[in-house]
């Protein structure tokens, strides 16, 4: 058994905990764990992305985050955090896994590394590249991805269509997608570990809409699951965030966290943006996931530790805060958000990471 699996036996009195790989299926029928009294929801599991972290070893960065007493981490394949290009991969892996057991923390892995294939191309190249040898590059790496989240016992791996390249219509774009994206729901499903798809404003798969185009490009394949960015879903969607949450849950394999803007993809600590985060995890907690709930601030590594420190004190409040109130009635969609899948004028464009 791997040994973030043993670790959440252990908490668990033998069943693995929420979140956590195992020969089961990772996404339990039940909502509601056993632990949990008749009536009540879920505490939801907070953890912290390494690419807000980029400064800290990834020792370090684990135990920071399991000192402040977060669940798990976000940790994102790059030349700093186990590198997925570098020799002894699997070496490497296995030191991983044995301090993720040891700090009893849960992990999901993330490919958005901004330079991890290409030096000179942030997010380059994806999987719509025109030249089919760079789309094996981004292939091979989600590839490897898999194989690295099923010995650390991980919930799901991430990932993103890109942008759609200049001179490309979208009908070859949506093609390019699925074909490059078989392979690897290939080898999840053989690791038995969901790849969680994540709608990025700007890319050819910018929305929840996309998300379901894209399912039935591919026949709706078992392992194909979502990736769902509240932030996101504030900036670009037409339904609120806690709504989007209740539309996704069928799908939801994974789940990023951070304030923003409506029209405005800037990842944002929480307090500064416009999203009413009570809603929104209390509708999570509804649903009955039971991954990990990631705080996503790719552009805060020079304060990582601190934005890590306050972060989780803020989402716990919420969370209480959320269980003393009465449900609220559903509410109207939001105002318009920038041209379907158009990224926003702000610095971070459509690519926050």
């Amino acid at each position: 058994m791997i040994p973030a699996a043993r670790a959440a036996e252990s908490r668990t009195g033998g069943a693995p905990a929420p979140g956590t790989h195992s020969t089961a299926s990772p996404h339990p029928a039940s909502p509601h764990p056993a632990s949990t009294p008749p009536g009540a929801l879920p505490s939801l599991r907070f953890g912290y992305g390494t690419n807000g972290l980029a400064d800290l070893r990834l020792d370090d960065a684990l135990s920071l985050l399991a000192d402040l007493g977060y669940d798990g981490v976000g940790l994102t394949l790059d030349h700093m955090h186990l590198d997925p290009l570098a020799p002894d991969l699997a070496a490497r892996t296995r030191h991983v896994a044995h301090r993720l057991d040891a700090l009893g923390l849960g992990v999901t892995i993330e490919t958005g590394a901004r330079y991890v294939l290409d030096p000179r191309r942030k997010h380059g190249p994806s999987l719509l590249d025109r030249d089919p040898d760079d789309r094996a590059r981004r292939v091979d790496l989600l590839v490897r991805a898999v194989r690295v989240a099923a010995d650390l016992g991980a919930h799901a791996v991430h990932c993103f269509s890109g942008v759609v390249p200049e001179a490309t219509d979208t009908d070859t774009a949506w093609k390019r997608l699925a074909e490059t994206l078989t392979p690897v729901l290939d080898a999840a499903a053989r690791a038995d570990i969901p790849l969680a798809v994540e709608p990025e404003p700007g890319h050819l798969l910018a929305t929840l809409a996309d998300f379901h185009r894209l399912r039935g490009v591919l026949g709706d394949p078992e392992p194909l699951g979502l990736t769902l960015d509240i932030g996101h879903c504030q900036c670009l969607e037409p339904l609120p965030p806690a709504d989007c949450v209740r539309a996704a849950a069928p799908w939801l394999r994974h789940v990023q966290i951070e304030d923003m803007r409506r029209g405005a993809h800037e990842h944002l600590p929480f307090g500064d943006g416009e999203i009413d985060f009570p809603p929104v995890l209390a509708a999570l907690a509804a649903t009955g996931y039971q991954g990990l709930t990631v705080v996503e601030l790719p552009r805060h590594s020079h304060a990582g530790p601190r934005f890590a420190e306050h972060s989780l004190p803020f989402l716990r409040h919420a969370e209480r805060t959320a269980a003393a109130e009465p449900p609220h009635p559903a509410p109207a969609l939001q105002q318009a958000a920038p041209p379907h899948g158009a990224p926003s004028t702000t610095h971070e464009g459509s690519s926050t990471r």
